[in-house]
């Protein structure tokens, strides 16, 4: 019968600790090459100079960070930040609803009409004494009038 011969504990852990004493040493060399750079030598002392800034900067952001922190995980205040919201968006909501049905119902009218509802002179005529159609005249004057003058402001 041969025999296969299997490391001894002692030897195992010897290598283990003769590598790891390896690395050690070697990451100092590499730590103390880096130091001795230029670039990194004043990189640090820029660093050393700013360090009551940069401490003061990291107190400021730490109390921001608490602060937003307890913002967000506090159920009252996102109550409250929903029910303000829905109060704000809920009357523009109901205000597209209405253009939205208006102009939807408007546009079955047209489909119903067909080419048969024809606007003469005064037809036309009639429709600029109605208030409606004055007031979209208006906005679409100012309107334009707003395009006109942004226009001539960019030729400049």
């Amino acid at each position: 019968m041969t025999e296969t011969s299997s490391p001894q504990p002692s030897e195992n852990s010897e290598n283990v600790v003769g590598n790891q004493e390896a690395a050690a040493s070697s990451r100092p060399d590499v730590l103390l090459e880096q130091l001795l750079k230029p670039e990194v030598q004043e990189s640090l002392t820029t660093l050393v100079d700013n360090l009551p800034k940069l401490t003061e900067m990291l107190a400021v952001m730490t109390k921001a960070y608490d602060f937003g922190k307890s913002v967000a995980t506090d159920p009252v205040l996102a109550e409250d930040t929903m029910a303000s919201l829905s109060g704000f968006a809920k009357p523009i909501t109901t205000t597209a609803k209405s253009v939205a049905s208006a102009a939807i119902e408007a546009g079955d009218r047209v489909h119903a009409q067909g080419d048969q509802a024809q606007i003469g002179v005064f037809g036309l005529m009639k429709m600029l004494k109605d208030p409606q159609v004055q007031k979209g005249l208006r906005y679409a004057q100012a309107f334009l009038d707003v395009l006109n003058e942004r226009d001539q402001q960019n030729k400049r």
